[in-house]
């Protein structure tokens, strides 16, 4: 009996394992990770420092002990070459194995800003968990109170601010934009984010970027596009993930932003499944989206499970909110599509000390929103009211 195999050993393929063990107890199953294969919740990365969590801390089970859990065969340390659809097999480092199944897991590559200087090469990113101990490890080299600069004020830029602040770490936000988290959240709750990360001490410079890094002294300078500079001891980028597609691409899979999957998760090649940070859903006609957030991650994971056991399952990616881990102005944020942002608009209003933002279609249909402070009720009220009009959506929320 030939093997389902999940190249990949982050949340998504271990997820995926999971699910597929629940339902398929006979099956060979292979995971095939680069790394060493141990399990960790990748979004703990950004919020890790003021909870003076070790990466070691983070890793709460082995390769050893994931592939006992599984009943699988986890091959570590193993870079995967290439797929060959056709003869369903992959070449890796350790050889060549056929499938029955295949499952791409791979996630994302940080974006690499071009950026000038003799210290360009020590801009480090966060992706992994042993990125995550490189970058310990250079805030205690640094010091008690390690001066980070960071380029990119969207999610994870922020996350990471507010986190290294509450480690008492002194932090500056670069971003282009003139708000922090601009391209998800409404004006209102980004201007709501920026005064409170300012209380928090964090610098923000922005509407300008970093063009080059130099070593000065036993630090570092940030030369900024508007001719300031700042002095600093670590440069972490925080601009953006992009989907890695270099298999896919090698194998002739068809991509755009993202790996093209279907209602199942497959690829355009037959019994090639993708899932995760790498993978572009389509929603609708128009609508096809990278999504990588945890609850269309755990969806896609049990509806492929099913359809790779035989119950071909379609992806039902419900809106989900995103919860900000920014615990000075926690938030919470459905973003509406990118094709009606340009011909919609934002409605923000303040009820009792909270923010509450609703943005309308063309249609007057609500299709996203953000709410500061977050709270559960409040989100599953705006939730429940996502696809209906303006007139409606008042009248449901009102109580909340």
């Amino acid at each position: 009996m030939k093997p389902l195999i999940i190249i990949g050993a982050g949340l998504a393929g271990y997820t995926l394992a999971r699910e597929f063990r629940k339902l398929d107890k006979i099956t060979p199953l292979i995971v095939v990770t680069a790394d060493d294969g141990g399990f960790y919740s990748k979004p703990m990365l950004s919020n890790a420092f003021a909870q003076n969590k070790l990466a070691a801390q983070l890793v709460t089970q082995t390769a050893v002990q994931m592939a006992e859990q599984l009943d699988a065969q986890v091959i570590t340390g193993t870079r995967v070459n290439g797929i060959d659809s056709r003869k369903k097999i992959i070449d890796t480092e350790a050889g060549e194995f056929g499938y029955e199944k295949l499952v791409i897991a791979v996630g994302a590559q940080p974006i690499r800003l071009a950026i000038d200087g003799d210290a360009a090469g020590e801009v480090l990113s966060v992706n992994h968990v042993a990125d995550y101990a490189a970058f310990r490890s250079r805030i205690a080299t640094a010091g008690t109170t390690a001066r980070v600069a960071i380029l990119g004020a969207g999610l994870i830029g922020c996350e990471f601010a507010d986190d290294l602040a509450g480690a008492g770490h002194a932090v500056t936000l670069i971003d282009p934009n003139p708000l922090p988290l601009a391209a998800l959240a409404a004006p209102a709750l980004s201007q709501g984010l920026q005064a409170a990360l300012q209380a928090r001490g964090i610098a923000l410079r922005l509407g300008t970027t970093a063009i080059r890094i130099d070593r000065i002294g036993n630090g570092l300078q940030v030369t900024l596009a508007d001719g300031a500079a700042i002095e600093t001891d670590i440069v972490l980028s925080a601009v953006g993930l992009r989907p890695d597609l270099r298999l896919a691409q090698a194998a002739q899979l068809a991509t755009a932003r993202g790996i093209l999957v279907d209602a199942t998760g497959e690829t355009s090649a037959a019994d090639v499944h993708a899932l995760g940070d790498c993978a572009e859903y389509t929603l609708g006609a128009n609508d096809t989206r990278i999504l990588p957030y945890i609850a269309p991650l755990m969806t896609a994971a049990r509806a492929i499970a099913r359809t790779l056991t035989g119950q071909t399952t379609s992806i039902d990616l419900k809106p989900a909110p995103v919860i900000v881990k920014t615990p000075c102005y926690p938030l919470a944020l459905v973003p509406p599509p990118l094709h009606v942002l340009n011909t919609g608009r934002w409605h923000s209003e303040t009820e009792n000390d909270r923010t509450i933002c609703r943005f309308y279609d063309d249609q007057n249909v609500l299709a996203g929103f953000g709410v500061a402070p977050q709270e559960a009720g409040v989100r599953q009220k705006l939730l429940a009211a996502l696809g209906t009009s303006a007139a409606a959506v008042n009248s449901a929320t009102k109580a909340a």
